[in-house]
């Protein structure tokens, strides 16, 4: 029987406090970027026959208080509940998900690792850890992504997942920045992190991991600030000595011959030339009428 794939598109944005790394955008476009990016990857992506939703996600920018020690946390919750709703109508046996912030993931995957019982790991490709915790110095729920998936934060949030991991059947690949005190804890969960040159020209140690986890079933969150800034800025973040294209390709793709690759997350997209032609676009004559 063939399985059933769900292109979720979810332009979550409130996860992620952002506008201050981009000075010449204005502040509310920057903080809602990655709700345009979410169009801009579907858009651009192929166009299938697949089972197609989106997420309802409130583009309000006031409604973003800190609570509990997580930005935006009750339109979160919201948006959280929406997400699973719909999944829980469709039953997707796959689901390919693009955002939006980082915290997309969270839903999809967890959703998958509760379908697949004790079968599921997760290569989170990513510059940043995305360990973090309420109450940490960042509040944005985007940074706390791969420790929502592991069972950790938010009691609220929590509850509402349905299932979760063992920090063992985590990796990251890419990984080459951390806030304050984020390698230590990476260290004390027992996550293994692997940069862009241990994966550049050579996937063993990826496959080694995949491996020693015994699972059959992947789930993969990419995003976008692993990239190199020298080849292309897609993301907020702009840490140099990145991932290049064609590696991030070729890992997923290896990834996927030899496991059954049951979710696939593109995140953090940041269209900031889409923004600044969106803008000028509002400005001309006759466009309006």
């Amino acid at each position: 029987m063939k399985k059933s794939t769900l292109r979720f598109i979810y332009p979550q944005w409130q996860g992620g406090i952002v506008d201050h790394w981009m000075p010449d955008i204005p502040a509310e476009d920057s903080s809602r970027g990655y709700y345009l990016g979410a169009q801009l990857l579907n858009y651009l992506a192929p166009q299938t026959g697949q089972n197609m939703v989106e997420v309802p996600v409130s583009l309000d920018i006031n409604d973003r208080a800190t609570e509990k020690g997580i930005s935006a946390r009750s339109v979160i919750l919201k948006q959280t509940k929406a997400a699973f709703d719909l999944l829980k109508e469709n039953h997707p046996d796959r689901i390919v998900t693009l955002g939006g912030e980082c915290s997309v993931s969270v839903v999809p995957f967890t959703y998958l690792i509760n379908r697949y019982p004790d079968d599921v790991a997760i290569v989170w490709i990513d510059a940043h850890p995305d360990i973090n915790l309420p109450y940490d110095e960042y509040k944005g729920y985007h940074a706390m992504a791969l420790t929502a998936c592991l069972g950790m934060g938010d009691e609220e949030i929590m509850e509402l997942l349905p299932g979760k991991t063992d920090a063992s059947k985590a990796l990251i690949v890419g990984l080459r920045s951390w806030d304050e005190g984020m390698q230590e804890r990476q260290r004390k969960l027992g996550i293994k992190g692997l940069s862009p040159q241990e994966v550049a020209n050579d996937r063993t140690k990826i496959m080694e991991w995949l491996k020693s986890t015994g699972v059959s079933k992947v789930v993969i969150h990419f995003d976008m600030d692993v990239l190199d800034p020298a080849e292309i800025i897609a993301a907020v973040g702009i840490e140099p000595n990145g991932m290049k294209i064609e590696e991030v390709v070729r890992i997923i793709n290896d990834i996927s011959s030899e496991y059954d690759l049951v979710g696939l997350t593109v995140a953090e997209p940041m269209p900031r030339v889409a923004i600044k032609l969106r803008n000028m676009l509002n400005q001309l004559p006759l466009l309006k009428d």
